[in-house]
């Protein structure tokens, strides 16, 4: 992926891309180039499936025993797409565009009582993207944890927004946090992690790579940016589904 090359520490790569809804299917695509960076492997010999608790994973189809494996998060919101792929761990992803909702009422029925309040006291001119930072990282960790937002998932707590990682209130080693990804968008990313973790987020395409360097207790340690080639990466995910990096039809 041009200069984009997995780096030898625990890294959660994340891309952000067009939807378009084209052919060939771009789902395949961009997990399958995940998969070739992280995993090592040559397109012809990765699979597409899903691990224990129905996470997503990107296979070595020449691992018999399935010990090589990546896992990996998608995420869509109108026109956009999002990807997470983290080889170390368990990864989560969500992506929300900014637009005008209505919080308090949303978070009344929602959420618990604390971020209920929390919310109440922010800004109001800021209130919806507090709020959708919030529902992003409810979406990322219930993804992490392999369950969505199912037991509920919305009544999970969770820390105040924030770009660092953030430790998840009763869950232990799980983190999110909210990298910037540009003013219209909302983004959340959650992992299991007890040392440190990197975040590079592909921007929408053209706009190259930043990496975002920071870990659980800590803040950002440093900002890059590298090229990376143009391409338009939409992905839709759903139900049950394993296919190789060579399908051609819509996951």
């Amino acid at each position: 992926m041009g200069q984009l090359t997995a780096s030898g520490r625990d890294t959660a790569y994340v891309w952000v891309g067009r939807d378009t809804g084209g052919q060939p299917d771009p789902a395949t695509e961009l997990l399958c180039r995940a998969g070739r960076l992280l995993l090592d492997r040559p397109r012809a010999k990765l699979v597409l499936t899903h691990g224990p608790g129905g996470r997503p994973v990107v296979r070595a189809s020449d691992d018999p025993a399935g010990a090589v494996g990546l896992p990996v998060s998608v995420s869509r919101t109108a026109g956009l797409v999002v990807v997470a792929a983290r080889r170390a761990g368990a990864v989560g992803v969500d992506v929300e565009r900014v637009r005008p909702l209505p919080a308090l009422a949303l978070a009344r029925r929602w959420f618990p009582p604390a971020e209920l309040t929390w919310l109440a006291d922010r800004p109001e001119a800021g209130r919806a993207v507090d709020f959708l930072r919030l529902w992003t990282a409810k979406e990322a960790v219930g993804k992490a944890l392999g369950r969505g937002l199912r037991g509920g998932g919305l009544r999970r707590e969770m820390p105040p927004p924030g770009l660092p990682w953030r430790p998840v209130p009763g869950a232990e080693a799980l983190w999110v946090g909210h990298p910037e990804v540009g003013d219209d968008l909302v983004l959340a990313v959650a992992v299991h992690a007890t040392a440190q973790v990197a975040v590079e987020v592909v921007q929408r395409p053209g706009h190259g790579v930043v990496e975002v360097v920071q870990w659980p207790g800590h803040g950002v340690a440093a900002v890059r940016s590298a090229s990376v080639e143009r391409t338009s990466l939409p992905v839709v995910v759903r139900g049950n589904w394993s296919s190789r990096c060579s399908t051609r039809g819509r996951l």
